[in-house]
């Protein structure tokens, strides 16, 4: 096997694990939950939509019977919900083997989350900055543990962290505002590696999905979006079960290691098998990855433990 050839069934055997995916009822998160689930994991589908979460457990369960599929409520966009969920999960699973981030809103109208933190980036990152944290203490003492942040190609396209305007109240733009949110997923994604380094045996690894063809980009316009359904997704994406290889690859391949990037290997990293792929200068600068993580703790009030 070569490093382009990866793909679902090069996943080792779950057997025993216990993974909790975010967003997993349709798309990315959907594709992610059941290939692990056809390798034997108990897959946790955290999911806002609970009659969305059960229509894709039994499509699941249909793909591998047999397979272990529980539901969790979890709303990103509030902090009172990620705290629940936490709460429950902690207190179902013993350990937690794989928490894969990956659910995410993208190119929304202005809007606020529930604690009035900018939507995109509220639930993109500071959701799951607070479940990552809250979830920590049944993670780190599980050997091979991985904890997978789903970012995007769009972190390069000009984003920045505008520690001056966080929450877009002066000025906002749709794609900066995405873009923003996912440059934070890598910022984060990173800061944990370093923090965990030689602490534990769990990994922080980043990946991104490349163009998919997912329900992700429902909030653009009828214009936009027909350009995109005749232009951009025959040429440029793949469908969402290619777009979940990096993710999976991050999270299973035993050659992975901390603070890796997957992504695509096709031009623009827009479609392709999995690799290790690049992230932008700023994604490195640990004094932003390090300021947004102080930031961080202080609006959600989640603290880490490292």
């Amino acid at each position: 096997m070569t490093n382009t050839e990866w793909t679902a069934t090069d996943i080792p055997d779950q057997s025993g694990r216990t993974a909790v995916i975010t967003g997993a009822n349709t798309g990315l998160g959907f594709e992610t939950a059941a290939a692990l689930a056809q390798r034997g994991a108990h897959v946790v589908l955290a999911v806002r939509n609970l009659d969305k979460g059960k229509d894709a457990a039994d499509r699941i369960a249909a793909r591998a019977p047999g397979a272990a599929v529980t539901l969790q409520r979890l709303d990103l966009s509030s902090l009172d919900s990620v705290r629940t969920a936490a709460a429950e999960l902690r207190a179902t699973h013993e350990r937690i083997d794989l928490l894969i981030n990956n659910a995410g809103v993208m190119w929304t109208p202005k809007s606020t989350t529930a604690d009035g933190f900018e939507l995109q980036l509220g639930t993109n990152h500071l959701g799951h900055f607070a479940l990552t944290g809250l979830l920590l203490d049944h993670i780190l003492p599980v050997p091979g543990s991985r904890i997978v942040t789903v970012s995007s190609g769009a972190h390069r396209f000009g984003a920045s962290i505008h520690f001056d305007d966080l929450q877009s109240e002066r000025r906002y733009s749709r794609t900066g505002a995405y873009g923003q949110s996912k440059l934070a997923n890598l910022l984060f994604a990173y800061e944990l590696q370093r923090r965990l380094a030689g602490k534990s045996t769990t990994l922080s690894v980043a990946a991104h999905p490349g163009g998919s063809n997912t329900e992700l980009a429902r909030n653009t316009s009828p214009l936009v979006q027909t350009l995109f359904d005749r232009l951009l997704v025959p040429l440029m994406t793949q469908d969402a079960a290619h777009g979940a290889l990096p993710s999976l690859r991050a999270a299973t391949d035993p050659q992975v290691t901390g603070g890796q990037y997957y992504g695509p290997d096709g031009i623009g990293e827009m479609r392709g098998h999995p690799k290790v792929v690049k992230s932008n200068a700023k994604s490195h600068d640990q004094a932003v990855q390090r300021r947004l993580w102080t930031v961080s703790e202080e609006l959600t009030g989640v603290v880490y433990p490292v």
